[in-house]
C-alpha cells in the first residue's frame, strides 16, 4: 500500500493482515494487525506497485531456528530468497549459513518487498 513508511496487506491461507515495518536492513519493527477478507480484498485494489505473490516454506535448521524460503511468483519468478529470524543482533552475526542460502543480501534494501514491489527484478 506504501512503502515510505512500508504497509502492507498479506494474506496467508485465511488468514489477512494489515502489516507495518519499520526502516533498517538487518532490524526492522514489525505490527500485523489482523484484517477481515473483505478489508483485505478492499485494500488489494488500492496497490501502487506490483502484487506480490510468493509461496513461504518454513525449514527447520539447528539449534530452534527457522528458515523462511519464499519462492516468489509471476513476473518476480525465479527469484527465491531465505530469511532467519533471531532473538539478537549477536545471534544473528554468530549464524552460519549453510550452503543452499546462497548470496547474503542482509544489506541491501533490493531485495526488501517495499522495493520489488516497485522496480523490476534483475
Amino acid at each position: 500500500l506504501c512503502t515510505s513508511p512500508v504497509v502492507r496487506i498479506r494474506r496467508s491461507d485465511e488468514e489477512y493482515y494489515l502489516t507495518y515495518k519499520g526502516s533498517g536492513l538487518m532490524i526492522r519493527k514489525e505490527y500485523n494487525l489482523p484484517l477481515t477478507k473483505e478489508s483485505y480484498e478492499h485494500l488489494k485494489e488500492k496497490i501502487d506497485g506490483r502484487l506480490i505473490e510468493k509461496t513461504r516454506y518454513l525449514i527447520p535448521l539447528d539449534n530452534g531456528l527457522t528458515a523462511e524460503l519464499d519462492i516468489f511468483e509471476g513476473d518476480l519468478a525465479p527469484l527465491c530468497l531465505v530469511e532467519v529470524e533471531f532473538k539478537s543482533v549477536d545471534d544473528a552475526n554468530l549464524f552460519i549459513a549453510p550452503d543452499w542460502f546462497g548470496t547474503d543480501v542482509t544489506q541491501s534494501g533490493k531485495y526488501h518487498n517495499s522495493y520489488l514491489s516497485r522496480f523490476e527484478n534483475s
